[in-house]
């Protein structure tokens, strides 16, 4: 009588003996390679960064000349701070005008990069070559000498205004006017709006065409379509140069020092926050003050960052964002 079949028993794989964990001591020897690679950034960071950072903010509490050794500063307290908002005329002015030139230049500016970057988001000979010549200021930054290009071209004898002397148009010592300074300084910022163009193609070539093609088949126009799809899709992109720009824009500081020769001139027209923290510290050597206006500087771009940050949840639309 054949024996009744067994069930098989499935094959149990054996484990071989744990590999030890590294102790203490072996996780830092693992983690060193990462911190020698790490070390040129950190010692930067603590020698060029954080320690320049923490004794500002220790000089902002004392009256310190710059001529005086620290060890012989006097601690004055809330006192500069106080001088800020009491008795420094020229402080406020200076937040007016910091502020009068970023509310300005910088929507014109993204507005201006956005506008062109539509127009080159298209396929035809040369796009490349006109890419590159809107991108090229850019490059330049906030460069010495092209400040000095600029002056030179808006001075009364200056390019522009023999352009337009060709049109029977006398033009005025822009540079010099202060009624017009600080405009000349927001056209040159303006010029310079390659950089969130390139950024703004880049958002571009991430819009599907489907949703182009569905809304023309809708018989959305062209307007229609930019307001509808095209602006929406590109919320994220806008927020980021928004931000960007709005930082780089209350941080103008090499512009207005070649316009003026470092005096916020004419008639303290172009006295930017950043100019006016510069004459206290290195022409007034003033340093203490100074060291209190630029934390207070830090704290306030920070702040406004932060309100950007706050407010952009109400208009800026991520198409894979889940809903909750």
């Amino acid at each position: 009588m054949a024996a009744a079949p067994t069930a098989e028993r499935p094959a149990i794989a054996r484990r071989g003996p744990a590999a030890p964990r590294p102790g203490p001591g072996g996780r830092h020897r693992q983690n060193l390679p990462g911190y020698l690679f790490l070390s040129p950034w950190l010692v930067g960071f603590l020698l060029i960064t954080a320690v320049p950072m923490l004794l500002s903010l220790y000089l902002s509490f004392t009256d310190y000349d710059v001529l005086t050794p620290l060890r012989e500063v006097h601690w004055v307290g809330w006192d500069n701070y106080r001088r800020m908002v009491t008795a420094d005329p020229s402080y406020w002015h200076a937040v007016r005008v910091t502020l009068t030139f970023a509310l300005v230049a910088v929507p014109l500016k993204l507005a201006v990069a956005l506008g062109v970057a539509v127009l080159l988001n298209r396929t035809f000979r040369g796009v490349g070559v006109f890419r590159g010549l809107f991108y090229l200021p850019s490059l330049l930054g906030g460069s010495v000498a092209l400040a000095i290009v600029w002056v030179s071209m808006f001075n009364r004898d200056g390019a522009f205004n023999s352009l337009l002397a060709l049109f029977g148009i006398q033009g005025a010592p822009w540079v010099n006017d202060p009624r017009w300074a600080l405009e000349t300084l927001m056209l040159l910022a303006i010029w310079q709006f390659g950089a969130p163009m390139v950024i703004f193609l880049a958002g571009l070539k991430q819009v599907p065409t489907e949703l182009y093609e569905a809304s023309s088949v809708d018989g959305a126009g062209a307007v229609r379509r930019f307001w509808h799809v095209t602006l929406p899709m590109l919320s994220p992109v806008i927020f980021f140069n928004l931000v960007l720009e709005t930082i780089h824009g209350f941080q103008g500081f090499t512009s207005a020092f070649v316009l003026s020769n470092g005096t916020g001139g004419p008639v303290d027209s172009t006295l930017m926050y950043t100019l006016n923290l510069y004459i206290n510290g290195f022409v007034r050597l003033d340093m203490g003050y100074a060291s209190a206006m630029a934390w207070v500087f830090l704290v306030a771009v920070g702040l406004i960052t932060v309100v950007l940050f706050r407010t952009g949840r109400f208009w800026v639309h991520y198409s894979d964002a889940e809903e909750h």
